[in-house]
C-alpha cells in the first residue's frame, strides 16, 4: 500500500511538470468541497434554476394584490367644439373611478397558490442542484480511480520489467527459456493498452469535471493521491427519516398538494360574484355638480358550464398530485435501498481486500519471486502471481470508487452530507 501511495505521487508530480511545460492551466482540487462551491457560482443549470425561483417569488404579491382599477371620461355635447349644450341636464362631463373587487378570500387564496408555486420551484432548484453536485462528484470519484488504477498498472510494469530482467539474465546462463523473455514483453504491451484505456477515462472524466464547472475542458483537475475508506455509521430506516423530510422530489409533491387544494378552495370561490364599484363625478353647464355611485355584480349564472368543470378538473389535479405523491414515497425506499446495499457491500469487500486477499497476493508475489530466482518455479506462475496481485489492487480501489458513488446518491436523496 505504502508503494501505491508513492506511485501516486509520483504520477502526480509527473502531471504537474507536465502542465508547467504544457502551458495548460493547473487547478489543484484536493478538497471536494471547495469544488462544490465553485460549480454551485457557475454552473448555467444551477444558475438557471436559481432564476426561475426568483421568477416565481416575484409573481407571489402580484397574484394577491387587487386588479387595476379604471378610470374613465366622457363628454355629452357637442363634439366640434366639445362644449356642453346649456340647459340640457344630460349634457354633461363624467369622470368615472371604478374598482373591480373580487368576492372575499379569492386574492388571499391566489397568494397562497403562487407562494406554494414558488416553493415547488424552490425544490426543483435543490433537485437540480443535487443532481448536479451529485455529477460532479461522481466525475471526481472516477478521476480519482483512473488516477489509482494508472499508478497501480505503472508500478506493475516496473515490477514486470524486472521480471524480464531477471529472466533475460537467467536465459543467458541456460536457466530460463526464451520465451519467458517474450511472455514479459508480451504482459508488458498488455499493460500499455491497459494504460491507454485508462488515460482515456481520466481525459472524460477532467472534461466532465470541467463542462460542469463552466471551464475550459483542458484544465487540469489533481484529485488527492488517496481517499480514505469513510465511515458507514447510518441505517437504512434513519436515511428513510430524513429522505422524507428533505428529498426534492417529496417536498415538490407536498407543495403542488397545498397548491392545488388552494386551487379547489379557489375553485369553489368562483361560484360566488365578484363585484365592481366606481365613483362619477358630474360637471353640468349652469346646473350644480352632481356625483353618482355604482356597484355591479358577475352573476356566475352559467355555473354549470364554467365553474362546475372548473372545480371539477381542480378536484381531479388534486387527487393526482395526492397519488404522485404516494408513488414518490414509495419508489424512494427502494431507490435507497439499492445504494445502500451497495456500501453495506463494499465495505466488506473493503476489509477483505485491504486485510486479507492484497497483503496475501503480495506474499505470494514476493515468494515465487525468489523461487524464480533460484528455479524454483516457472515463469508462468510468476506472470500468474503478478496478475491476481494487479487485478486485486485494481479491484480494491474499483471498489473504493464504487463506496463513494453510493454515498453520493444517498446524499442526493436525503441531502445528508456523507462523503
Amino acid at each position: 500500500m505504502n508503494l501505491s501511495k508513492l506511485t501516486g505521487r509520483i504520477c502526480k508530480g509527473l502531471a504537474v511538470i507536465s502542465c508547467l511545460f504544457s502551458g495548460t492551466p493547473l487547478i489543484t482540487a484536493q478538497d471536494l468541497d471547495t469544488l462544490v462551491n465553485e460549480l454551485i457560482e457557475r454552473n448555467p443549470s444551477i444558475i438557471a434554476a436559481g432564476r426561475a425561483v426568483d421568477a416565481r417569488r416575484a409573481q407571489i404579491t402580484p397574484a394577491g394584490t387587487l386588479p387595476e382599477p379604471t378610470v374613465s371620461f366622457q363628454t355629452m355635447g357637442d363634439l366640434i367644439p366639445p362644449t356642453l349644450m346649456p340647459g340640457d341636464p344630460s349634457s354633461a362631463r363624467v369622470l368615472t373611478f371604478a374598482q373591480e373587487i373580487p368576492f372575499p378570500g379569492k386574492l388571499k387564496l391566489q397568494g397562497r397558490i403562487a407562494s406554494a408555486e414558488a416553493e415547488a420551484q424552490r425544490w426543483r432548484y435543490e433537485q437540480v442542484r443535487r443532481e448536479v453536485v451529485a455529477e460532479l462528484k461522481s466525475a471526481y470519484y472516477d478521476l480519482f480511480l483512473a488516477e489509482k488504477l494508472t499508478a497501480v498498472v505503472e508500478n506493475t510494469m516496473s515490477l514486470l520489467q524486472q521480471f524480464a530482467q531477471i529472466s533475460e539474465s537467467q536465459y543467458k546462463v541456460g536457466k530460463a527459456a526464451q520465451q519467458d523473455v517474450i511472455k514479459a514483453e508480451v504482459e508488458l504491451s498488455r499493460l500499455l493498452a491497459r494504460l491507454a484505456v485508462l488515460e482515456r477515462d481520466k481525459a472524460t472524466a477532467q472534461a466532465r469535471i470541467n463542462t460542469l464547472l463552466y471551464r475550459p475542458v483542458d484544465t487540469t483537475v489533481v484529485v488527492p493521491s488517496d481517499l480514505s475508506e469513510p465511515k458507514r455509521d447510518f441505517t437504512l430506516d434513519e436515511l428513510y427519516k430524513k429522505a422524507e423530510l428533505n428529498n426534492p422530489q417529496v417536498r415538490m409533491n407536498q407543495k403542488e398538494i397545498e397548491r392545488n387544494q388552494y386551487n379547489v378552495a379557489l375553485a369553489r370561490k368562483n361560484f360566488y360574484p365578484d363585484f365592481e364599484g366606481g365613483f362619477s363625478w358630474y360637471n353640468r353647464r349652469d346646473l350644480p355638480e352632481m356625483y353618482g355611485l355604482m356597484i355591479t355584480a358577475k352573476i356566475p349564472l352559467y355555473f354549470w358550464r364554467r365553474q362546475r368543470p372548473e372545480l371539477e378538473s381542480a378536484t381531479s389535479s388534486l387527487l393526482e398530485q395526492r397519488k404522485a405523491y404516494e408513488n414518490t414515497l414509495t419508489t424512494l425506499y427502494f431507490r435507497l435501498k439499492d445504494p445502500y446495499i451497495r456500501t453495506t457491500t463494499d465495505a466488506s469487500l473493503l476489509k477483505l481486500y485491504r486485510n486479507n486477499i492484497i497483503p496475501r497476493a503480495t506474499l505470494a508475489l514476493e515468494s515465487s519471486i525468489a523461487s524464480y530466482r533460484t528455479g524454483s518455479v516457472d515463469f508462468l506462475s510468476l506472470l500468474s502471481n503478478q496478475q491476481t496481485l494487479l487485478e486485486y489492487e485494481m479491484k480494491y480501489y474499483e471498489v473504493l470508487a464504487d463506496f463513494y458513488k453510493a454515498l453520493v446518491v444517498l446524499e442526493a436523496l436525503t441531502g445528508e452530507k456523507l462523503t
